[in-house]
């Protein structure tokens, strides 16, 4: 009988990883060390997916805050307007990265986020999430390092608009989608740009005809080869001495 249990809590286990294992949500839980029922806890929580088609909107400013939604797969961008009526980038968004963060405090959501490809999310309800993390206290620590990362993301972004010359900016942009490109077990050095030359200068602060001048520029210097949307980074170590004033 004591073998049958534990032969059904490794197939429990095996089979509630195998779910979560292909989720954009899996640093939750796998990492921190959950066991197969606690796994199987957030898996029935986050079972709800939303399919968002190219240029639909997932959140729209003023929605009143009920979920938080993991990109399963696509890409998204979130922005607000300003007093003209004019789009401010905020930010951009990947597979395994959360959405709707902004609104936890005022309740509110305070950006437009539309997905910039075909995508998919997994809602994750809000209230029950703080319901399951009383019982489950590592899941709530894993939450609080990814709003801390949320947040050094954007000090990075400050940074960047702040002491940057326009060629570093987008190299700082480049290197920064390589790095989560590649933590999602993609090629850190050729990737499709989902979003426009003027979302980006949006982002960054800077013209549509810098951010143009300045991805020609880096293409000059054999850092970089663009053709459209597709880039290859040649060299990551000399555009990392760019940023860094070397």
């Amino acid at each position: 009988m004591r073998n049958n249990i534990s032969v059904l809590k490794k197939y429990i286990a095996s089979q509630a990883i195998s779910k979560c294992a292909s989720c954009s949500l899996r640093e939750l839980c796998l990492p921190v060390g959950l066991d197969a029922h606690e796994t199987e806890i957030l898996s029935d929580l986050i079972e709800h997916k939303c399919k968002i088609g190219r240029g639909e909107y997932l959140l729209r400013a003023g929605m009143r805050f009920k979920s938080l939604y993991a990109v399963r797969n696509g890409f998204f961008k979130s922005y607000i307007l300003d007093s003209e009526g004019r789009q401010q980038v905020t930010g951009f968004y990947m597979t395994g990265e959360l959405l709707g963060l902004d609104a936890i405090s005022a309740e509110i959501h305070t950006c437009e986020t539309v997905a910039l490809e075909d995508s998919e999310v997994c809602e994750v309800p809000f209230e029950r999430l703080e319901e399951i993390s009383c019982s489950i206290p590592l899941l709530m620590h894993q939450f609080h390092k990814i709003m801390s990362r949320e947040i050094v993301q954007d000090h990075r972004v400050m940074v960047l608009l702040g002491n940057m010359k326009a060629e570093e900016r987008i190299a700082a942009f480049l290197l920064n989608l390589s790095d989560r490109f590649e933590k999602r077990g993609y090629s850190a050095t050729s990737f499709v740009l989902r979003m426009t030359r003027e979302e980006i200068g949006s982002y960054l602060g800077l013209k549509l005809e810098t951010v143009s001048r300045s991805f020609s520029k880096l293409q000059d210097e054999g850092m970089i080869t663009i053709n459209n949307k597709h880039v290859e980074l040649h060299d990551i170590h000399r555009l990392t001495r760019k940023i860094s004033g070397y």
